[in-house]
C-alpha cells in the first residue's frame, strides 16, 4: 500500500478568502515502511501572507519571490501523488487549498486523482477523545520527537505525521502467514497478500471457575443486591431452570 503523508503551508486560513499555498511537504511510505522518496517545494503565493501566518511558518516575500507558482509545479505534485493514499492531519484544511490551486488551473480536485484520503486529526479524536490532538500534541503523547520543529514546515510536519501514524496504529495490522521461503504472499501491484486462517481447527479451552472464585463471587452479588434493595438486574438462575 503507497501512502502519502502531506502537509500545505498558507499565506493564512481562508482558501475561499484568497489565501495561498507557499509550501509542499510530501513524505512516501510503503507497506509501513518509509522509502526516502519525498517531495519538497517551496511556491510563490503571488501574495503576502497574513501577520500571524507569517509567524507560524517564517516564510517570507522575499524569501519565496523567486519560488516556482503553483502552475509550474502541479505536474511535479500530481506525478508524485497520483494514485496514493493521502495522510492528512485536518484533511479538510489542505484539500481545501489544493482543490482551490487546481480550479484555478481547471484541473481536476485532487481527490480524484488519488486512491483516498485518511483523516489523522478524526483518528486522533476517536483514540483520544477530550483530549488536545494537534500534531505537537500526539508527537509528546507518542513519544516522538519533534525537537527540531522550531517553526512549522510542511516538509518536516510531513515527516513527523509520518512517524505519528506509525505510533497510532502500531499493534492494528493485519499478521501476514509467510510462505515456505519466509516470504510474505503479494497481490497485484507488490501488496501484501493476507492469508486467511480457518481458527474452527483450534479447540478452545473452557476454563471453570474455582470453588474460591465461585464463593467471592457470590458475595460480589449478595452486596449488590443488599446495595439496591433486592432491585438487581441481573438474578443467578436456579440450576436447570
Amino acid at each position: 500500500m503507497r501512502q502519502i503523508f502531506f502537509d500545505t503551508e498558507t499565506t493564512g486560513l481562508s482558501a475561499e478568502g484568497g489565501d495561498r499555498i507557499l509550501e509542499i511537504g510530501c513524505v512516501e511510505m510503503i507497506n509501513r515502511q518509509l522509502t526516502g522518496n519525498h517531495l519538497h517545494l517551496y511556491i510563490n503565493p503571488e501574495r503576502a501572507s497574513h501577520e500571524d501566518a507569517l509567524r507560524v511558518h517564517g516564510l517570507t516575500e522575499a524569501f519565496l519571490a523567486d519560488k516556482p507558482k503553483f502552475a509550474e509545479i502541479v505536474d511535479q505534485f500530481i506525478d508524485f501523488v497520483r494514485d496514493a493514499e493521502l495522510v492528512i492531519h485536518n484533511a479538510p484544511f489542505d484539500l481545501g487549498f489544493v482543490n482551490a490551486e487546481m480550479r484555478r488551473l481547471q484541473r481536476p480536485p485532487i481527490n480524484d486523482l488519488v486512491s483516498g484520503v485518511r483523516d489523522t486529526l478524526l483518528m486522533a479524536r476517536d483514540m483520544f477523545p477530550g483530549k488536545k490532538n494537534t500534531l505537537d500534541a500526539l508527537c509528546s503523547r507518542l513519544d516522538v520527537d519533534n525537537s527540531k520543529r522550531e517553526l512549522h514546515g510542511a516538509h518536516i510536519d510531513a515527516e513527523l505525521l509520518a512517524q505519528v501514524y506509525i505510533n497510532m496504529t502500531r499493534g492494528q495490522d493485519a499478521l501476514l502467514m509467510m510462505d515456505e521461503a519466509g516470504d510474505a504472499g503479494a497481490g497485484p501491484g507488490g501488496e501484501a497478500r493476507v492469508a486467511a486462517v480457518d481458527l474452527s481447527a483450534f479447540p478452545l479451552p473452557v476454563l471453570m471457575a474455582s470453588a474460591e472464585e465461585l464463593s467471592a463471587h457470590e458475595k460480589v452479588l449478595a452486596e449488590l443486591d443488599k446495595a439496591s434493595g433486592g432491585k438487581r438486574i441481573w438474578v443467578e438462575s436456579a440450576p436447570g431452570a
